[in-house]
């Protein structure tokens, strides 16, 4: 984790360089408070990604003499075939068109949201998978 936190350290540092040069030389507060904002948020990342460096032990990808096979093994749990997602992404479409066209189909959408999420979240704690 050590590389990509020096990854977004170095970005933190030239947004903010850029922000301040984009700053003098330019007439637009926008972009100069746009690349502020990226620059704060490469440096969230940065501290988060190392400060949790610190914390953990190092992976292969930080060791500078580490073979291929040192990174095999389990890397977690992917889920090899859902609908839920589906469901998630077709209430969420609603609940925007639903603020565009009256707040029933907000209504409508919100609560379908809500259950394809529960869904989605609750799907291997209940049928075969959970056993």
């Amino acid at each position: 984790m050590k590389v990509e936190g020096w990854l977004f350290a170095a970005g933190f540092f030239f947004f903010a360089i850029s922000a301040v040069i984009y700053g003098l030389l330019s007439e637009e507060p926008v972009g100069t408070v746009a690349l502020a904002f990226t620059a704060g948020l490469a440096f969230l990342i940065g501290y988060y990604l190392l400060f949790t460096a610190r914390r953990i032990d190092p992976r292969p990808e930080d060791s500078k003499f580490a073979e291929i096979a040192d990174g095999a093994g389990e890397l977690g749990f992917y889920s090899p075939h859902s609908w839920w997602p589906l469901a998630v992404a077709f209430f969420a479409a609603l609940v925007f068109v639903g603020i565009i066209i009256g707040w029933w189909l907000f209504l409508i959408g919100a609560i379908g949201a809500a259950l394809a999420v529960v869904g989605l979240v609750f799907e291997y704690y209940r049928g075969e998978p959970a056993a």
